[in-house]
């Protein structure tokens, strides 16, 4: 589904009235504010929603590359709430979860926080980012729920080994392993970047998208006409699993 931004009121699907637990991944991993980073105002919503019809506990989590604490860019995002308990996946405790196609493109199993295991209801949200005419949407915002340590070898670093193993292929396991229930794609504006995800060209783009995860990067990416490779390994992957 397409929003005007300006009109955009959260409206929480029936089945969170019954949640005890809802866990929201934001796009949160460095302190750059939107569009590079998910808007505390969007959280303000989605979390304003959710207490319209349930009490559930809800979660915010998120992690970073480097394995540098999160709260303080938490802090730097504005992302200060009532009721709502800030975690770092750094502090988890993480389980080994398998990947349930019968043959993952790049990973068998993955590291995961187990508070992701225990939640009732998961909500990804990330901002409309662009590189080089690839999509970054919401299943890519997935990546740093990871532990990195987890994938370190002698050789490479947790990111590093995991781009080795084509980044695509990894998402595109890792949306099945961690099948979120609902993606939304805050794009009031455009981010569009180079090499440096923390830099570059903003375009007003005026639109909130919402659905499951893999259906609205599909759509943002055919509006767009953008080169979102996973997308294309996961409708693969789709037809070889439901089969």
């Amino acid at each position: 589904m397409i929003f005007e931004a300006s009109d955009f009121v959260f409206e929480p699907p029936p089945v969170i009235s019954r949640a005890r637990r809802v866990l929201i991944k934001p796009s949160a991993s460095c302190p750059v504010p939107y569009p590079v980073t998910t808007s505390p105002d969007m959280l303000s919503a989605i979390i304003e929603g959710i207490r319209q019809v349930s009490d559930a506990d809800i979660l915010l989590l998120e992690g970073t590359p480097g394995g540098e604490p999160i709260r303080p860019i938490y802090q730097a995002l504005g992302y200060d709430f009532p009721r709502v308990l800030t975690l770092d996946v750094k502090g988890c405790i993480w389980v080994e979860v398998d990947n349930p196609l019968s043959k993952p493109l790049a990973i068998p199993t993955f590291w995961v926080p187990n508070v992701i295991l225990s939640s009732d209801y998961l909500i990804n949200v990330a901002p409309l980012r662009i590189s080089d005419g690839r999509g970054r949407l919401s299943i890519m915002n997935l990546l740093t729920l990871l532990p990195g340590s987890k994938y370190s070898s002698e050789q490479l670093n947790g990111w590093e080994a995991l781009y080795s193993l084509g980044i695509d292929r990894v998402i595109a396991d890792l949306y099945f392993t961690l099948p979120f229930d609902l993606g939304i794609i805050e794009a009031r504006q455009k981010f569009i970047y180079h090499d440096d995800p923390t830099q570059g060209e903003i375009e007003e783009y005026g639109k909130v998208f919402i659905g499951e995860p893999y259906e609205v990067d599909c759509e943002v990416s055919e509006l767009l006409g953008l080169e979102t490779e996973y997308l294309d390994l996961i409708k693969i992957a789709k037809a070889e699993f439901e089969a």
